[in-house]
């Protein structure tokens, strides 16, 4: 065989189908990600750069057109935008995406012609999973699945998310990768450098260990009889989308979740009952309904954490008023014990970015609100629990997590409403990162949805209870309450940073490298 096969176009593209068909919601079969980017990466060496670069970008675009595609559904049906706008609308975002594919590729390319095997090892994998780190946070960020998600229903194998998060994760999967096509192009050209094999071997045996080591001393500590815990039930009221906001629809939809939550404290002792994501269709101040919310509080005795749209007047003379997403919490007696409004909103889904420019998106506006960011201040305090809430995609976001353990959570709540997803793949990939900021922060993770999928994922990752999603649902579980803090949270977040100077500082040295080479020639 030839590496001059390799050239071939449609071999990277071969990398989107098995990320796929390894992923939650695909095909599930995890272990294909050991090898689901050796395609890609065997393709860009023997390419230019800018023949990488946009193998890289074709191939990123049919990788993220697999995972997103379900966003034509949430602009069109839910979004009021019609099909001709709302799918170019979808090709912008993943153009958007492709391009770190693209970077990807072409830095790749450059790396697999001046590297030693060994440096290798290190590279490819600091840019890609750097490059996930940028994608993080640029332009507000959208991290959807990044590789070390598709693991996320092993619990054996995101125990090392304690360390690094789920970096360290995608950064052993590039590894292993890279591993493998170093193998291939050793038999290519008859090479015998067993060093990058041994170091491979070396590293993931010592985090393989350590993986299983923690996996049983943070057992260990569940099982203790001082852990503390808390009952919390989770009632998933899979309430119709299109319906929940209609005004006669309101209190059916509040009677729906009561009728729940009496259920769980008769049945099953719940002392916190967690509703979803905007679960109360209406602004409780201005709502005359809220009595019967009242009247059942008192009626069955236990606190509700609910989802529900709220408003603050800013400047009543400008009438100024600020709109929020919020986390509230009822106690029995219906007064409120602490409220969160979320902090990082979804563009062009809860607000609209620079919507002067872009007129034709007010559509999403209109549909779904255009609400004001909130902040992370303190935590949602019930009897001996310390809550940390994650209002819908803020699950997907290291850095959420590990801000509400420095706030002192020992417990978060994940409130979401994915029917925005449809029946699509969205759901399970949204539960999959939700399970790894349990590991990473070592708290329990109550996730209450409005169409699944709800559950509770204990601080090893274990998802324990999970709802089927487009079904009504109740739950309760005792949930520990663990209060040490872990070195992702310290700071092995800074993992991705680190990885981001590492992979474009070798890139740095190339270049430098041929430009003295140049000026050697030239000279």
């Amino acid at each position: 065989m030839s590496v001059a096969r390799f050239r071939l176009p449609f071999l990277g593209f071969v990398t989107p189908l098995l990320i796929w068909l390894a992923f939650p919601g695909g095909g599930e079969l995890w272990l294909l990600l050991a090898v689901a980017l050796v395609p890609f990466i065997l393709c860009l060496y023997s390419l230019t750069g800018k023949q990488a670069f946009v193998l890289g970008y074709l191939v990123g675009l049919a990788c993220y057109g697999l995972q997103l595609y379900w966003l034509v559904t949430v602009l069109s049906k839910y979004g009021g935008l019609p099909l001709f706008i709302a799918v170019p609308v979808l090709f912008l975002l993943l153009s958007y995406m492709a391009v770190y594919m693209a970077i990807f590729g072409w830095c790749g390319s450059l790396m697999l012609r001046h590297f030693s095997p060994l440096a290798l090892l290190v590279g490819l994998p600091s840019l890609w999973v750097g490059l996930d780190w940028l994608r993080s946070f640029l332009f507000s960020g959208f991290p959807w699945m990044d590789l070390g998600y598709g693991v996320a229903g092993v619990p054996l194998l995101v125990q090392s998310a304690d360390l690094f998060g789920h970096h360290l994760l995608t950064f052993l999967l590039l590894l292993l990768n890279t591993q493998i096509v170093l193998l291939i192009l050793r038999w290519q050209n008859r090479t015998e450098n067993i060093l990058p094999m041994v170091v491979t071997i070396s590293m993931i045996g010592v985090v393989a260990a350590y993986s299983t080591w923690r996996q049983g001393d943070v057992d260990r500590i569940l099982q203790l009889p001082g852990t503390e815990v808390l009952s919390v039930g989770v009632v998933q009221g899979n309430i119709d989308q299109s319906m929940k906001w209609s005004p006669d629809q309101q209190q059916r939809t509040v009677g729906t979740y009561l009728a729940a939550t009496d259920t769980l404290v008769a049945e099953r002792n719940a002392e916190l009952v967690v509703w979803p994501e905007t679960a109360l269709p209406f602004y409780p101040t201005a709502y005359p309904g809220m009595y019967e919310m009242y009247n059942g509080l008192a009626r069955s005795g236990t606190a509700v954490l609910t989802g529900a749209p709220w408003y603050e007047i800013a400047d009543i003379e400008k009438r100024q008023i600020n709109y929020f997403n919020s986390a509230q919490l009822y106690l029995p007696d219906g007064s409120i014990a602490g409220s969160y409004y979320k902090s990082h909103l979804v563009p062009f889904g809860e607000y609209v970015p620079l919507k002067r420019f872009l007129p034709f998106l007010a559509p999403l506006v209109e549909a779904v609100g255009d609400f004001s960011p909130g902040r992370i201040e303190g935590t949602l305090d019930f009897g001996n629990a310390r809550i940390g809430v994650l209002i819908c995609f803020e699950s997907i976001f290291g850095d959420m997590g590990r801000k509400w353990v420095e706030k002192g959570a020992n417990v978060l709540v994940n409130l979401t409403n994915d029917a925005w997803y449809g029946r699509s793949s969205a759901p399970y990939h949204s539960m999959a990162m939700t399970v790894l900021r349990a590991v990473e922060t070592r708290r329990s993770i109550v996730r209450s949805a409005n169409t699944g999928i709800s559950g509770f994922i204990d601080p090893l990752g274990r998802v324990e209870g999970a709802s089927e999603i487009f079904t009504p649902w109740s739950g309760a579980r005792t949930v520990p309450l663990l209060t040490q803090t872990t070195m992702f949270v310290r700071w092995g977040y800074l993992f991705g940073p680190l990885c981001c100077l590492c992979g474009f500082g070798l890139v740095a040295v190339i270049w430098v490298r041929k430009k003295r080479s140049g000026g050697e020639k030239g000279s």
